[in-house]
């Protein structure tokens, strides 16, 4: 009893500390605790943290999947999904044998993704980016409104504790994947309990073959146990088999709910000896029996999977309460811009796994995810919304992956992400004839320059930039007056330069 309230308290403190860092918008959590991002399994074998990575193992070895039932976000949100369906139906789980074949491939897909660099896929079933997705893209939209209620309400106290925030959707088709994640991750914990970390979860397959050699685990004391089977109808892992008085590890998330539920205190978390480890083996007759489960489960995962999307508020954007100004369309980039300190494109895409962490906690609004196959749901800098201002490195601060390297404001104001690029047909001095300079009065860089577009003493003034000097920060694309298409927008480099 002792043993599972200590972990359902460890479960929920690091559930509720990793939901409010993905809905921080501020920045402020994060060097708190942004730890917990960086013990997540995949984010700490992208950033080759070893020290991370050994311990987990050494944890998985020592006391079974304890990383599934407390530290991953994804499995305590099925955890309490699963809870509040058990207060519908008490004791509503059964045992059924392991969809192995599901279960390893699917992990096999995932490695090979991994090595080779295909992103999106990775990104796609690791649980914590999935978690990530979640929080960013349902979540954090909930928190803001709240937030700007607040801000309301404190401005007519003469109070600025809360200030407003935006409140827009980033990207509608990773908008789509997690609310489509949240449905069939739902879902199934609803029915099954944790039959998504069992059947579909790469790193839960990985730890479950390391736990089935743990040095802790639940153990069936035979000569106590009467085969009620309450111990089975509350494992969430399905794991349990009374007939056969046998678990199985590699599915076992060391929840201990079974210990308590035992009435006759059959179970106990302890070393066995490898001689008296119950082993569980399949019979064609225990398949046959649990063939409809499978089906089920089968039918419940790919079934279930359904779009859903949000319609954008329309914000409405007036010039001193006259005009209506129209909004920025997205320059045709033939090389995205990715932040500073990813080194380049190649680095992002090998080490990113989409979490959206960095978009969340960007003050100026100009990451996105990337709808784009090649680096689907990884971020992406585009300056309608603002620039990337040279004081703010907050995207470097937050990576647990290493795919954005910490980065000082000195080596980014002297990284070259991108160059600006003036297009003609779209400059206010060409087609309106007005002056303007807009580009080179803001731009940080110094990079952008003004000179006489003809011979004439009374000519207008026209840009000329200084690609070895710009570092692509996109103020002038974003500052520039030109619509819908600024008349100067930034080129991503493939590899980044330091100028």
């Amino acid at each position: 009893m002792m043993l599972r309230t200590v972990r359902l308290i460890a479960a929920v403190v690091c559930f509720v500390l990793i939901t409010l860092l993905f809905l921080d918008f501020t920045g402020t959590l994060h060097p708190w605790l942004g730890w917990l991002a960086k013990i997540q399994l995949l984010p700490a074998i992208l950033a080759m943290n070893v020290g991370v990575v050994l311990f987990l193992v050494l944890l998985t070895l020592l006391a079974g999947r304890i990383y599934c039932s407390v530290i991953c976000p994804l499995g305590v949100f099925q955890d309490v999904v699963s809870w509040i369906a058990g207060k519908r139906k008490k004791r509503r789980f059964s045992y059924s044998p392991a969809m192995n074949r599901l279960r390893y491939g699917v992990l096999i897909l995932f490695i090979v993704a991994l090595v080779a660099g295909v992103g999106s896929l990775v990104a796609l079933l690791d649980p914590y980016s999935a978690f990530g997705r979640i929080a960013s893209n349902l979540l954090n939209p909930v928190y803001l409104w709240i937030n700007n209620l607040l801000a309301d309400a404190a401005e007519r106290m003469e109070s600025y504790a809360f200030y407003h925030t935006n409140i827009w959707i980033r990207s509608l088709s990773v908008l789509i994947t997690a609310a489509v994640t949240l449905v069939v991750v739902s879902v199934l914990a609803w029915r099954n309990g944790r039959t998504y970390c069992n059947t579909v979860c790469p790193v839960g397959t990985f730890l479950g073959f390391l736990s089935r050699y743990s040095y802790l685990k639940p153990i069936i004391n035979t000569d106590k146990c009467n085969s009620c089977g309450l111990c089975s109808r509350n494992c969430k892992a399905s794991c349990i088999n009374t007939k056969e008085h046998s678990i199985d590890y590699s599915r076992c998330v060391t929840c201990m709910d079974c210990l308590n539920s035992c009435t006759k205190g059959a179970i106990t978390y302890a070393h066995a000896p490898k001689a008296t480890q119950p082993v569980l083996a399949e019979t064609p007759a225990t398949q046959a029996e649990s063939s409809p489960n499978n089906r089920r489960d089968f039918l419940s995962l790919t079934a279930l999977i359904a779009t859903t999307s949000f319609l954008k508020a329309q914000e409405k954007k007036v010039d001193g309460g006259l005009a209506a100004i129209e909004d920025k369309k997205v320059p045709n980039r033939l090389t995205p811009i990715v932040p500073p300190g990813s080194r380049g494109l190649h680095h992002m895409a090998q080490h990113c796994t989409a979490c959206q962490l960095c978009v969340t906690v960007c003050p100026n609004e100009i990451l996105l995810p990337s709808q784009k196959l090649s680096n689907w749901m990884q971020p992406e800098m585009t300056y309608e919304r603002g620039y990337c201002r040279p004081e703010c490195t907050k995207c470097s601060e937050v990576c647990p992956t290493g795919a954005i390297d910490l980065i000082s404001r000195a080596d980014k104001s002297s990284t070259q992400i991108g160059h600006a690029v003036w297009i003609k047909a779209n400059c206010v001095v060409i087609t309106d004839e007005v002056k303007c300079g807009n580009c080179a009065r803001h731009c940080p860089a110094g990079a952008i320059l003004m000179v006489p577009s003809s011979k004439a003493p009374d000519s207008l003034e026209i840009p000329v930039v200084n690609a070895e000097r710009c570092i692509g920060c996109g103020a002038c694309e974003n500052l520039c007056p030109a619509r819908p298409f600024s008349a100067i927008y930034v080129e991503g480099h493939e590899m980044h330069r330091v100028i």
